[in-house]
């Protein structure tokens, strides 16, 4: 691009040319120049004329930005309406969730006089249902019903957890209670009153006599410590293990011996074998169940595990 520059008829011309880069970046530069200047007018002129409300210029820029305002407040409504609905599904959510809730703490033991105290007013009130407001919500409301919205999560994920640590220790109190059959098989001599072997005469017999062949494997039936190990004048080779709680379970008339005092064992673990040792007519196991050293009947703990052994132990046969 070629421009013709001259001062008069007999004056000499000068030409100036003009590449196409250069064109472009001087339209560029006056592009740049008139956005900046309209832009210090926008903001110098019509913004403060539309706050101090000069007489034409704040109407006429009110005309300007009246749809854009519009617009902005169709976006906030819309906004507004979609949050409503969303913390409408959120607060039918949390009712379900609190139904649940109290029906998980109730398995777990948990009472609701214990935590009723403890409970947010949201939650401790009963009040629920999907929030459905009388006219359009505004950003505040929300905010406050998602905040109740939170303490109420928060609230329920803390309850399933507490249930959660009542369920484990029931589990843990469960192993530690003798349910598990010590042994695989039948039940000979149960608790009560028999006929001695022996002396002939009547006496208690202070547990369950599970006959089997030298060699079948014992198992602790329920998780605890080993506390006696070691030979018995009248129970022969026997174990005795702690469960906690004054509870104790004893087997005795072993063949062998496979742990040691102190050892912890869990339930079902191999800790003898069936034998005839002590005051015995032949191989069986002698299982014994002790609170406090008091003798109880087996059968009662072990009912959970074998329900008909109760019945079976009801009968009585020759061996002890």
């Amino acid at each position: 691009m070629q421009v013709l520059i001259t001062h008069g008829r007999m004056a000499r011309t000068r030409v100036m040319q003009f590449s196409a880069l250069q064109m472009a970046l001087a339209a560029a530069a006056l592009a740049f120049v008139l956005m900046l200047v309209s832009g210090t007018v926008y903001h110098f002129v019509f913004l403060k004329a539309a706050r101090e409300g000069w007489p034409v210029v704040s109407q006429i820029v009110q005309w300007v930005v009246r749809d854009e305002i519009a617009q902005r407040d169709r976006f906030m409504r819309d906004n507004l309406d979609a949050m409503a609905q969303k913390v409408g599904e959120m607060q039918a959510k949390l009712v379900r969730l609190e139904a649940m809730s109290d029906r998980v703490s109730g398995l777990a033991g948990v009472k609701s006089e214990e935590l009723k105290p403890l409970r947010p007013d949201a939650v401790g009130a009963g009040k629920g249902g999907p929030f459905v407001a009388a006219q359009r919500p505004s950003l505040e409301q929300l905010q406050r019903v998602v905040a109740g919205l939170d303490e109420a999560a928060d609230w329920h994920t803390d309850l399933f957890t507490y249930s959660e640590s009542r369920l484990f220790q029931a589990r843990l109190e469960a192993l530690r209670v003798p349910s598990a059959p010590p042994v695989d098989g039948p039940v000979g001599s149960g608790f009560g009153f028999r006929t001695d072997p022996f002396s002939g005469r009547a006496a208690l017999h202070t547990g369950l006599d599970f006959p089997a062949e030298a060699g079948t494997p014992i198992v602790a039936s329920a998780a605890g410590v080993v506390v006696t190990a070691d030979w018995h004048a009248d129970y022969g080779q026997t174990v005795e293990l702690d469960h906690g709680n004054g509870l104790v379970t004893r087997y005795a008339h072993c063949l062998k011996v496979l742990v040691q005092p102190g050892q912890l064992v869990r339930r079902g673990q191999p800790i003898a074998e069936v034998g005839s040792s002590g005051r015995s007519t032949g191989p069986h196991l002698h299982f014994e169940v002790l609170v406090e050293g008091v003798p109880q009947d087996p059968a009662r703990f072990l009912a959970a595990a074998s329900a008909p052994l109760a019945a079976r132990a009801g009968g009585r046969t020759a061996r002890p």
